[in-house]
């Protein structure tokens, strides 16, 4: 009798464990059609604010314990009786592929969501609006706002907030970014604009590599083109290495200022980014953004000091994170790469030292990069997870590639024509794997 109701047990616990699988492979399914997924992930491409979409995808909001909500706990550490429908399970929900622009649920049903989220979208604007208003912005509040995209017109103090640059307090705000801005013009001053007699070989050697890389940076846009904008490119980051000298200057951090130079550029410039001209600004303003940038790529980059120093392990280390969530969600590609020999530094190096600016047109870089300063420190593991979900978009092309052919397919993604949708998808994905395996005792061994 005891070994009947064993079995019973575990019948009853692997048919759990099958229900909520299937649950949750529905709730995916669901994506793909516009409804909500537990914590409140909505795939509808919502009325642009400016030049993002902003579906509903916080993952800081309370979940409830209800049935649908599937933790951690669930997906990691099952007897092995139960390791096939697991396997099963995540193995249909990484083959969900993003709908085509041809498809029904991207027609008419993605008209009729569109129609019927204009008052959430002003109310998240309100929202926005109220944390901004009060003497003392709460940040937690913030983020699970910004998360899903923010305002292109709010995006500068919010960027400013969310990078612990401005605080909190609007009463101190005006206060300390002007001492702030002081404080890099000293140092621009101190660093940079000093004859090369006054500098170390090294920091002549440096300040020649990051000349040389100014004008690659985002080469297809042709604002980074002006010689005006390179040297303000320049200007920063030699003072930001100066400074640093755990790491110095190291390729790809250049492309880490673009983002930061469009958004604090967008206060002073109207119209689309191709018709700026950073000569219409004054050299004060000039110097304002530049301090801006300055500061707020310290601010990102103090959480990934290790990324940029010596052999650079925090990637190295994130990496081998990236290679192993792979194998657990997408088994057969893993697979299919191993046996072609394929090493994911080969290709998620860059990924991860430029934060995929080089992977995605540029102008979804800022979408992207609200939802990275909404994950404040938790960001580079958060990284493995959205890079996870953008690899897994062509899990079905990839398998079909040779060692040769994927290199290839990986240093150039087909992902010129993406819109907002598309990145939504990923990240939609990358939340909600993240939630399956966020603390699993088993899973992404350091």
């Amino acid at each position: 009798m005891k070994n009947s109701g064993e079995e019973e047990q575990k019948k009853e616990g692997s048919f759990n464990l099958d229900w909520r699988f299937n649950q949750t492979l529905r709730n995916v399914q669901g994506l793909l059609k516009g409804r909500s997924f537990p914590g409140k992930v909505l795939l509808t491409r919502k009325e642009s604010f400016g030049d993002s979409s902003f579906p509903e995808l916080s993952p800081r909001t309370e979940r409830s314990g209800s049935q649908n909500d599937l933790g951690p706990s669930d997906y990691v550490g099952t007897p092995k009786g139960e390791v096939q429908s697991t396997g099963k399970a995540l193995s249909n929900i990484s083959k969900l592929r993003l709908p085509t622009k041809n498809s029904e649920s991207t027609s008419g049903g993605m008209q009729r969501s569109i129609s019927g989220t204009r008052s959430t979208d002003s109310a998240r604007v309100s929202k926005f609006t109220k944390e901004l208003s009060g003497t003392t912005c709460v940040l937690e509040k913030l983020r699970e706002l910004a998360w899903s995209g923010i305002p292109s017109y709010m995006r500068p103090n919010i960027w400013r907030l969310l990078l612990g640059y401005a605080p909190p307090n609007s009463d101190r705000r005006d206060v300390v970014l002007r001492r702030k801005r002081r404080e890099y013009v000293d140092c621009v001053s101190q660093y940079y604009d000093i004859p090369d007699t006054e500098r170390s070989d090294d920091e002549i050697n440096m300040l020649r590599q990051i000349a040389v890389d100014c004008p690659r940076t985002v080469p297809d846009v042709t604002f980074f083109q002006q010689p005006e904008i390179q040297k303000s490119l320049e200007r920063i980051l030699y003072t930001w290495a100066i400074r640093h000298p755990a790491s110095g200057y190291v390729q790809g951090i250049n492309d880490l200022v673009t983002p930061f130079l469009v958004v604090f550029l967008s206060e002073y410039l109207e119209d689309c980014m191709d018709k700026w001209l950073i000569s219409n600004l004054t050299p004060s303003q000039i110097s304002d953004i530049e301090a801006d940038c300055y500061w707020c790529l310290s601010k990102l980059l103090d959480g990934m000091q290790d990324h940029y120093t010596f052999a650079q392990p925090g990637i190295q280390r994130l990496v081998f994170k990236l290679k192993e969530l792979v194998r657990r969600i997408d088994e057969p590609v893993s697979r299919h790469m191993e046996e072609q020999d394929l090493e994911f530094l080969q290709f998620a190096f860059r990924w991860f030292n430029c934060l995929l600016i080089r992977e995605i047109p540029f102008h979804l870089v800022t979408r992207l990069w609200d939802t990275y300063l909404a994950e404040g420190d938790a960001l580079p593991e958060f990284l493995v997870y959205i890079f996870a979900s953008f690899l897994l978009t062509w899990s079905g092309k990839l398998q079909k590639l040779d060692f040769q052919e994927m290199v290839m397919f990986l240093q150039h993604l087909p992902t010129q024509n993406w819109t907002d949708q598309e990145l939504e998808m990923v990240l939609s994905r990358a939340y909600m794997w993240h939630t399956m395996f966020e603390n699993s005792p088993n899973h992404l061994l350091s």
